[in-house]
């Protein structure tokens, strides 16, 4: 796996954080890494953004940003609203493909779900994913509703031909729900596809030393990781 390709279920779900989980985890084994973010929305000028939040947490890795708009919007409509050309899936994967030839990993995080449209053709991160013939990790939300967002979007890659090489709790909440607790049985099952890390609610606020630090044992083996998910999903099984 060289380019690994992050979506969520929706918004606000922690695909920044697990982004950067992703990467302190594959630094920490030794791989050189990079990020990338197709459109940046929601930030102007010199604000940071999402790719530079994940270079203050993970510290070492490439970051790349292909455009950013200002309106915190869906890209092609955040690029038509400004006036500026969107980045379509072509433009991702051609970016990618090229820090692939660079990097053992490259991260690509989209902005919202996996069907948000990047311009006016409707291109989406899932055809970005496609051309490069890259695996798609899903970062989902814990707690109700969260199996009918994941079904979804497992369903729509299968569609594209895609595969979805797992799913990643974006934020575990500190007080976990009986929603939340049933979800992480449930998760897998829906997606079709096995759970792989669940990131502590809050992590994206540690300071970046301790993060690091703790990274790797939010995630399974496969992402470099060594979270057990046994042992998680039993100590977290409802009574």
């Amino acid at each position: 796996m060289t380019v690994l390709v992050v979506t969520g279920t929706g918004t606000e779900v922690g695909k920044t954080v697990t982004t950067a989980v992703l990467a302190c985890a594959a630094l920490a084994a030794g791989r050189s890494v990079a990020v990338l973010k197709p459109a940046q929305t929601g930030v102007t000028g010199d604000e940071r953004g999402d790719a530079d939040e994940v270079v203050r947490l993970a510290g070492g890795v490439t970051a790349v940003e292909l455009a950013r708009f200002p309106d915190p919007l869906a890209p092609a409509t955040a690029a038509h609203r400004a006036g500026l050309a969107p980045v379509g899936a072509r433009e991702t994967a051609d970016a990618a493909a090229k820090l692939a030839a660079e990097h053992d990993l490259v991260l690509v995080e989209g902005a919202g779900g996996l069907l948000v449209r990047f311009d006016g053709a409707g291109s989406t991160l899932a055809d970005a994913a496609r051309m490069l013939g890259a695996p798609v990790l899903l970062v989902a939300a814990a707690g109700l509703g969260t199996l009918n967002t994941t079904a979804l979007t497992a369903e729509a890659l299968r569609a594209r031909e895609v595969d979805l090489l797992g799913v990643v709790v974006g934020s575990w909440p500190r007080e976990p729900d009986l929603a939340a607790r049933c979800n992480l049985a449930d998760l897998p099952v829906v997606a079709k596809a096995p759970l792989l890390g669940a990131v502590p609610e809050g992590a994206g606020a540690y300071d970046p030393a301790v993060f690091r630090a703790a990274a790797a044992g939010w995630l399974a083996p496969a992402l470099h990781g060594t979270w057990d998910v046994a042992r998680f999903t039993g100590e977290q099984a409802p009574v």
